[in-house]
């Protein structure tokens, strides 16, 4: 049986971790810091066949001395799952705030359906909106929307006509995890 992760490679969990947001922009990186902890909820996926709902959780953590926001998103939830059900989504997002142009630079690997992508994010309104172009030139974005300090909704959605009508392609629904 392998030992926990952070005792075979304890450095690099120190390294990387970080115990909040770095004092120079702790401000501006509250944008994502507001999330940082564990979530649990259901994740809808929008099909042409219909839609697919499943278990997931989330989790949020300063890295990089503070400087930046990771997380992971997983699907289903490991403690929700079968034995024998395999993961549908287990992902991390990089959430990096760039000073200078009051922008947030963000990256998604999901290594299970080989899924990589490049945004930019900021805040609208009272949401957060991320977005990028996807290989077919559809503008894509990402919003987080309906935040409280205890439960949020986001929305995966593109277009294909410069945001005259959108496609949702998944939500997600999530509530605070209670400290244990």
């Amino acid at each position: 049986m392998n030992p926990p992760i952070a005792r075979r490679s304890p450095a690099l969990a120190e390294a990387l971790l970080a115990p909040g947001p770095a004092a120079d922009r702790a401000a501006q990186l509250m944008l994502y810091g507001q999330f940082v902890g564990s979530w649990d909820g259901t994740v809808v996926v929008h099909e042409a066949r219909g839609r697919r709902e499943s278990s997931c959780e989330v989790h949020f953590g300063w890295v990089l001395a503070g400087r930046a926001v990771q997380d992971v998103w997983i699907a289903p939830s490991r403690g929700a799952r079968p034995p024998a059900e395999q993961d549908r989504m287990y992902g991390t997002t990089l959430r990096i705030y760039d000073p200078r142009s009051d922008v947030w630079h963000i990256t998604w690997l999901d290594p299970v359906r080989q899924v990589y992508d490049h945004m930019t994010g900021r805040q609208v309104g009272s949401d957060i909106v991320q977005e990028y172009r996807s290989d077919q030139g559809a503008r894509c974005q990402w919003c987080f929307t309906e935040i409280t300090s205890d439960s949020f909704h986001w929305i995966s959605r593109d277009s294909a006509n410069e945001g005259q009508d959108w496609n949702v392609r998944a939500e997600f629904f999530l509530r605070r995890r209670a400290p244990a």
